[in-house]
């Protein structure tokens, strides 16, 4: 959970201080902050069903 917890932090960090610089908004900055990894987070979610299902075909290619 600490590695969990510490990557978090870190991609707020970055996705606040990249929007930052290219903005100068910190309420820019903190809204990016704060909607990009949930929405991330649910992209990855779907990302890994496909890749499993994509997984299960290529075994079952190599099992028959």
């Amino acid at each position: 959970m600490t590695k969990t917890l510490t990557f978090a932090i870190l991609h707020f960090s970055v996705a606040f201080t990249v929007t930052y610089l290219l903005t100068g908004s910190v309420i820019i900055g903190g809204a990016v902050a704060l909607v990009e990894p949930a929405v991330n987070t649910v992209v990855f979610y779907f990302h890994e069903k496909v890749w499993s299902k994509f997984e299960q075909r290529s075994n079952n290619a190599v099992s028959a």
